[in-house]
């Protein structure tokens, strides 16, 4: 796939080299020409050029790519520029980094396909969600083993969880599923939650929706999900 990084600061920069490792090609766009030249020689094109700068902003590729990512972070108002000059542009997907509650609140106001808030994701998680089409949390507990969380692959909806094999083919323990539901708070108003499924019978079945939290190796939980999605 190809992307578009604009902020190459030391989360821009850092996603921007994991997404390269993966094969992927990656624009890089920066105000700073230090952050610039800090990636130029890992991605394969980068510019120099101020975001927030609506002509300057149209030199890009826009429509030559398959998702804009706005990682600026500390200057909050070329952040929300940036977005909005883009969505003007009619760029489709566009994920944007928030830094605090009240820049989330705006960029949620734009409709994005993703706001990234880096507090409670690494690039590098980001960068391995891309790589597997789905949305993953990990919790390291060393170098090599992690807790995992993960909404289901289509490949699994509709067999039962206790046929899933996960321990035995790939070594990672099942700790929960959760299950997506709507709740009323005491105003009456619907809120998305979730809800702890009972696997324990076996005749669980697994369902569009679910989330899986999984314990064991990072590596063997890449093997397993690369192996369903060339399946």
């Amino acid at each position: 796939m190809k992307y578009l990084i604009i902020g190459l600061g030391i989360y821009g920069g850092n996603l921007a080299r994991d997404l390269t490792d993966m094969g992927h090609e990656v624009i890089g766009v920066d105000l700073r020409r230090a952050n610039v030249e800090a990636v130029k020689d890992y991605i394969s094109t980068v510019y120099v050029i101020d975001s927030t700068d609506e002509s300057a902003l149209a030199v890009l590729p826009l429509k030559n790519v398959d998702l804009v990512i706005v990682a600026i972070g500390e200057n909050f108002g070329a952040s929300i520029k940036t977005v909005a000059l883009l969505k003007k542009a009619g760029v489709e997907h566009i994920y944007a980094r928030a830094i605090d509650k009240l820049h989330e609140s705006i960029l949620e106001s734009l409709e994005l396909d993703r706001i990234i808030t880096p507090e409670q994701r690494a690039a590098s998680d980001l960068a391995r969600e891309m790589e597997l089409g789905t949305r993953i949390e990990t919790l390291a507990i060393d170098e090599d083993n992690a807790v995992v969380k993960f909404a289901v692959p289509r490949f699994f909806e509709g067999m039962t969880y206790s046929s899933l094999n996960l321990e035995k083919d790939y070594g990672l323990g099942l700790v929960a599923v959760t299950r997506p539901v709507i709740r009323r708070n005491v105003l009456g108003i619907s809120r998305p939650a979730y809800e702890l499924v009972d696997t324990s019978s076996g005749a669980a079945m697994v369902e569009p929706g679910d989330i899986l939290t999984v314990f064991g190796s990072r590596k063997r939980f890449y093997e397993l999900y690369k192996s369903i999605s060339n399946d």
